[in-house]
């Protein structure tokens, strides 16, 4: 279908610069996105992040199952992308599953092999086609390992380290690309297909893969050692409360009270450190929304993963070759206000855009919910103190801390721990104000006791006997038995 004696309607023999570029792995700064950046337009995507079935766009993902590479087969692959340029054309093979791909691959990769005097086995030159797919239209050597089910992280780090995270911790591999520029031709290919941009003008780029993956890229001179590629890869199947407990993350009376005050529209925040699963705690309460509500989410790269029928996602967007046509969370947040939203739903607060979060809460927008990076719920309070303060509006400290105890009901602190494992360590109440202070009381709490013998933290999650104020809540949505029954 796509070689010189193979006749299809996506054949075109040279598959042109750009494309050439792309599978050698050279850099093409100068089509990676700076035209769909002019004037402030956006590339088309490809894929939607939300829960779009095979058939309504291209399978760029990887199957869920792979094996190594052999070097040797690697060296081969080398060896015949040159030829392969010649005989495909990129563009319209995007257009193709990997299914299709292969049937057309397969008589390709057999004529260039001939041609070379190479010879291979089934099983080889299957192992071939597959790592030719993935540099044509996939991710190159990265491939196999976000086809991995146990990866939960990959981490770039130029062109000759990938480290991934592996249940909780993080292993060197020995995958390579093969040279800087083969890395910033996929670091391009990620952000074009989601219309983001990144080259010498714009070196960093948050992006999301076809999954919802999230996605940042630096590239040099910003980062020393080459283009830097990090990947928070995201389950297929999202994780619920009720997993997380067999999972030991937190106790079924935790995951109770969360049940319910999703369900009671409190308004949550969720609060820990860098990988701590914030985001998968966010997703999880979620799934207690009704589905009469209408939810808005505001995030930099979309990965929340609703499963209502009634959810508007909104992204930011970067400034364009121009300097111009930047869209910030807090812009967004404050258009959510005039969409009507039952619940607004913010990835994650980190500026100025707190105050508007704050504001929302309190304005009949119940159930609302974020995260944020903190060490412990009173940390949490105080970087939310410091972000409504960012707003540039002159509030004495007072009226925020009031607003900050009148819009937030519960923390939830969650803590990525030595072993690797996650853990929900608290889950505090707001109760309100004395004097210039926010008063908390804690509901539960991780109650650390020793290791296994495997290097593994037991411990238990224990509640702390305090009566929490969202009971009379609970009692008008008719959960006041199952209050009892926890507190």
């Amino acid at each position: 279908m796509f070689g010189r004696r193979h006749s299809s309607p996506i054949s075109k023999g040279l598959a042109g610069t750009h494309a050439a570029r792309y599978i050698n792995g050279g850099s093409d700064d100068s089509q990676a996105g700076g035209e769909a950046a002019d004037a402030g337009a956006e590339l088309p995507e490809k894929q939607a992040p939300f829960r779009q079935s095979p058939k309504e766009a291209p399978e760029f993902a990887a199957p869920r199952t792979r094996e190594a590479v052999a070097p040797h087969i690697v060296k081969i692959r080398d060896q015949i992308l040159p030829q392969l340029i010649e005989r495909i054309d990129v563009e319209a093979a995007a257009d193709l599953n990997r299914e299709e791909l292969h049937n057309e691959f397969a008589p390709l990769v057999a004529e260039v092999l001939t041609e070379l005097r190479l010879t291979l086995s089934r099983p080889e030159q299957e192992a071939l086609e597959q790592i030719v797919i993935d540099e044509v239209i996939g991710y190159g050597p990265i491939e196999m390992l976000l086809a991995d089910p146990e990866v939960t992280d990959i981490m770039v780090n130029g062109p000759n380290q990938i480290y991934i995270e592996k249940r909780g911790k993080l292993e060197l591999t020995d995958v390579i690309f093969r040279n800087e520029d083969h890395v910033r031709a996929i670091a391009n290919r990620i952000c074009n297909r989601v219309g983001r941009r990144v080259d010498q003008s714009q070196p960093l780029a948050d992006a999301r893969l076809e999954d919802g993956s999230r996605v940042n890229v630096i590239l040099p001179p910003l980062s020393l050692r080459g283009t830097a590629i990090s990947i928070r890869k995201f389950s297929k199947k999202p994780i619920d409360l009720d997993q997380m407990i067999r999972q030991e993350n937190l106790s079924a009376n935790m995951a109770k009270f969360l049940k319910m005050a999703g369900h009671c529209r409190l308004n949550i925040v969720v609060s820990g450190g860098t990988g701590s699963g914030k985001t998968t705690m966010l997703n999880a309460i979620s799934k207690m929304i009704d589905d009469g509500e209408r939810v808005v989410t505001i995030e930099d790269a979309a990965e929340l993963q609703l499963m209502q029928p009634h959810v508007i996602p909104l992204e930011t967007r970067p400034k364009n070759l121009e300097g111009e046509g930047e869209i910030s969370i807090r812009d967004l947040m404050i258009n959510a206000l005039r969409m009507r939203p039952d619940r607004i739903i913010l990835g994650e607060v980190r500026g100025p855009e707190c105050i508007d979060m704050l504001q929302a809460m309190n304005t009949g927008h119940e159930g609302s919910m974020c995260t944020l990076h903190a060490n412990s719920p009173r940390e949490a309070l105080t970087r939310m103190e410091n972000m409504a303060m960012m707003s540039g509006l002159k509030y004495p400290m007072r009226a925020i801390r009031q607003q900050i105890a009148d819009a937030i009901d519960a923390i939830v602190q969650v803590s990525r721990m030595r072993d690797g494992g996650r853990r929900v360590v608290q889950i505090t109440e707001v109760v309100g104000t004395e004097g210039d202070v926010i008063t908390t009381q804690d509901l539960f709490e991780y109650q650390y006791e020793r290791d296994s013998e495997d290097g593994k933290m037991i411990g238990t999650f224990e509640a702390t006997g305090m009566v929490p104020h969202a009971a009379e809540k609970f009692r008008q949505f008719g959960f006041d038995k199952a209050a009892r029954e926890i507190f």
